[in-house]
C-alpha cells in the first residue's frame, strides 16, 4: 500500500436528508447559486508506526500534538501489544512510534485533554480488559498523566468494572475541575456513569444508565445553555441514541432515536454542526458485524444524521448506504466551510475488489451529501481520525485496521492518507 495513489472523481448521488422539511431550506428567496464542479479527491497512503503484525488490532486512534512541539502526532490503541502507542511526528513528515505509560488490557478508546489543568495534554483511556465478548468485570478507567518530559504516569481511577469502551473529560458541574464521563459496554451487564472530580485524584461515581452496550459518549453543549451535555450510542438489545441533558450536575436521559430491531448494528457516533446553524448535530453509523462475523454486505448498514433543532428535538435523516459503516467523523475535506463526513468499513466483502473501505460524504448543502469512495484497500478499517499533520491546513486522514476474522488479506495497522493536491493549490 505504501505510496499507492487512489483517485476517484464524482460518484453517483446517494440518499440524502429530506431538505424539504427544513424551514431554513425553504424560506430563502435568494436564487440558488449555480452548482460547483465536484472537487476531485485523490489520496496517497503511507503506513506509519510499528511494523505490520500477523493480525493487527487497532480499535481506536486519535490525533493531537502531545508534546506541544507544533507538530501533530497520532495516538493509538493497540490490542496486540496491549499498549497505547505514540506515533510522534519529529521532524515534520517523519513518524516514530513508542509505547507510553503502562500496559492497558484491551485498550478500546483514547481521548486527549488537559485533565490535570497544568497545560499539558493527558490521555483518557477506556480499558475493556479484552476486546472479545466477556461479561467479566475486567474494565478499567485509566488516565495517563503527562509529566512534561516525554513520560506519562499511569493512574487507574476505576477497575473491576463492566468492560469500558469510552472515557471523556468534561467539567460537568461547573466547579472548574475536569470530570469524567464513562461508557461501559460490558456484555450482558453495562452502565453509563460520570465520575465527579473531588480533587486530589478522588472521585464520586454517579450512575446514569444501567444497561449493556454503550459504545461511545461524546460530550457537547447540545442546547447551548452553557452546561456540558453528552450523547451516547447504546447497542445490544437497545440499539438507540441517547442525549443526557445536563440540568446542573443532574442529567435527564432522552432517547433521540431507536432502531426497529437489534440487528441494526450500532457502530459510531460523532458531533458535527453539519448545517452550520450553531447547534451540534449527531452523525450516526450502523455497520457492526462482530456478533455474527459478518463477511457479506448488509443492505441496511450506512450513515445517518440526527439534525439538532434545539430543545432536545432531533430530526433523523438517512445519508446513504455503506456495508460495515464505522466511526464517522466530521471534517471539511474540500475546505469550502461545510463539514463533510468520512467513514470506514469494518465489515464489507473482503473478497470483492470493488468493496469500499474508506468513504467521503461531501456536504453539498441543503441536507445533501455526495458519496465519494476513497479506498478499496486495505480491508477491515475500524477507526479514522483527521488532523493537520502537514501544517498546511489540508486535513490528513489516519486509519486503523482491526483483523479478528478471516480471510486475512490486504491488512493494515495504521495508515496515513495524504490528499494529493492540484498543482494550483499546492
Amino acid at each position: 500500500m505504501a505510496g499507492a495513489l487512489l483517485a476517484f472523481g464524482a460518484a453517483g448521488c446517494g440518499p440524502s436528508g429530506d431538505s424539504a422539511t427544513s424551514p431554513r431550506a425553504s424560506s430563502s428567496s435568494t436564487p440558488a447559486a449555480a452548482p460547483r464542479a465536484p472537487v476531485e479527491l485523490a489520496y496517497e497512503s503511507q503506513p506509519i508506526g510499528l511494523p505490520l503484525p500477523a493480525r493487527p488490532v487497532i480499535p481506536h486512534l486519535t490525533i493531537a500534538d502531545l508534546d506541544a512541539d507544533g507538530l501533530e502526532d497520532v495516538i493509538v490503541c493497540d490490542g496486540v501489544t496491549q499498549r497505547i502507542g505514540w506515533i510522534r511526528q519529529s521532524p515534520r513528515g517523519v513518524f516514530t512510534e513508542t509505547a507510553i505509560g503502562d500496559p492497558v488490557p484491551g485498550p478500546a478508546h483514547v481521548s486527549v485533554c488537559d485533565f490535570t489543568g497544568d497545560g499539558r495534554l493527558d490521555l483518557l483511556v477506556a480499558s475493556m480488559g479484552t476486546i472479545l465478548p466477556s461479561n467479566d468485570r475486567i474494565g478499567r478507567v485509566v488516565v495517563m498523566e503527562n509529566l512534561g518530559d516525554g513520560t506519562f504516569r499511569t493512574r487507574v481511577l476505576g477497575e473491576n468494572l463492566a468492560r469500558v469502551t469510552d472515557v471523556r473529560g468534561a467539567d460537568v458541574n461547573g466547579d472548574g475541575r475536569m470530570d469524567l464521563i464513562v461508557g461501559q459496554f460490558g456484555y450482558l451487564e453495562g452502565e453509563i456513569q460520570w465520575m465527579e472530580n473531588l480533587g486530589d485524584w478522588q472521585f464520586r461515581w454517579h450512575r446514569l444508565l444501567n444497561q449493556p452496550g454503550t459504545i461511545t459518549v461524546p460530550p457537547a453543549d447540545f442546547d447551548r445553555d452553557g452546561r456540558m451535555d453528552f450523547a451516547a450510542m447504546v447497542s445490544q438489545d437497545a440499539e438507540a441514541v441517547h442525549l443526557f441533558r445536563n440540568l446542573g450536575g443532574e442529567f435527564r436521559d432522552l432517547v433521540l432515536w431507536r432502531a426497529k430491531d437489534e440487528s441494526w448494528g450500532s457502530s459510531g457516533l460523532d458531533v458535527a454542526d453539519l448545517n452550520r446553524d450553531g447547534l451540534p448535530d449527531l452523525v450516526v453509523s450502523n455497520g457492526d458485524g462482530f456478533d455474527v462475523n459478518m463477511t457479506k454486505p448488509a443492505v441496511w448498514h450506512g450513515l445517518q444524521w440526527l439534525e439538532n433543532r434545539g430543545n432536545g428535538d432531533f430530526v433523523y435523516h438517512r445519508i446513504g448506504d455503506m456495508p460495515g459503516c464505522y466511526s464517522p467523523i466530521g471534517v471539511d475535506l474540500d475546505q469550502n466551510g461545510r463539514p463533510d463526513i468520512v467513514t470506514v468499513s469494518g465489515f464489507n466483502d473482503v473478497m470483492d475488489p470493488a468493496a469500499v473501505w474508506l468513504m467521503a460524504w461531501m456536504n453539498e448543502g441543503q441536507g445533501k451529501f455526495r458519496p465519494v469512495p476513497l479506498a478499496r484497500e486495505p480491508t477491515r478499517l475500524i477507526t479514522v481520525a483527521a488532523g493537520d499533520l502537514d501544517g498546511n491546513g489540508v486535513p490528513v486522514l489516519v486509519t486503523g485496521g482491526l483483523h479478528l476474522y478471516p480471510p486475512y488479506t490486504h491488512m493494515s495497522r495504521v495508515t496515513l492518507w495524504r490528499r494529493k493536491l492540484p498543482a494550483s493549490i499546492r
